[in-house]
């Protein structure tokens, strides 16, 4: 069964590994950065843009890091922390894009009601 491919989703990838790369490439760690931070979510954006079955759990299970990462980094780097504010949403807007539909069909089959 093919899916549509999820164009919100890749384009939140796309753009959570931008916001990476113009926000966390100017220090010390430049090759850290781009394979922890920005390598992955724009590998992600590829494989749901192929329509990789796993495409969709995996950017949930890595936004829930990149949340993680934007709750540390906005509580520490107050005041300049608008970056920081943006990755947080952003994690949220793909843990929301890549399981809704799953979490739609979780409980329209508990509403469905059960013959006796």
């Amino acid at each position: 069964m093919t899916s549509a491919r999820p164009w919100l989703l890749i384009a939140a990838l796309a753009l959570q590994g931008s916001l990476y790369l113009a926000w966390l490439t100017q220090g010390r760690f430049v090759l850290a950065t781009l394979l922890v931070f920005v390598a992955p979510p724009l590998l992600l954006a590829l494989s749901a843009l192929g329509r990789w079955r796993h495409a969709r759990y995996l950017s949930s299970v890595a936004a829930l890091g990149w949340f993680s990462h934007g709750v540390m980094r906005a509580w520490t780097d107050r005041p300049d922390n608008a970056a920081a504010w943006a990755a947080l949403l952003l994690a949220l807007l793909i843990i929301a894009l890549a399981s809704g539909r799953s979490a739609r069909a979780r409980l329209a089959s508990r509403r469905k009601p059960t013959a006796h």
